[in-house]
């Protein structure tokens, strides 16, 4: 009998968010971290997983449009949410 197996897939932010690895209130911290400072570079979650919020923005144009202070802050910052739980962190 042959059995072919399938690489795993590298789990996205949800993913580790659903098995406890990384939990919602350290997903807000790396949003609070971004809102901060943009240029700081990758966030690194307690787990040891990483993961460049900012190159996330760049690569989401429909987050350009929306202005990151102001009125529009809870705006930019569901729309960050949602695009990081699609990520794929770097595993530590």
């Amino acid at each position: 009998m042959i059995s072919a197996t399938m690489p795993a897939r590298p789990s996205t932010l949800a993913n580790l968010r659903r098995g406890g690895i990384i939990s919602s209130v350290e997903i807000v911290a790396a949003i609070d971290a971004y809102m901060r400072d943009p240029a700081a570079g990758p966030y690194r979650f307690p787990s040891g997983h990483s993961l460049d919020l900012a190159e996330i923005v760049s690569a989401m144009p429909a987050l350009h449009r929306v202005e990151r202070a102001g009125p529009q802050e809870k705006t930019f910052r569901n729309g960050l949410a949602t695009a990081l739980m699609a990520a794929h962190p770097t595993p530590p």
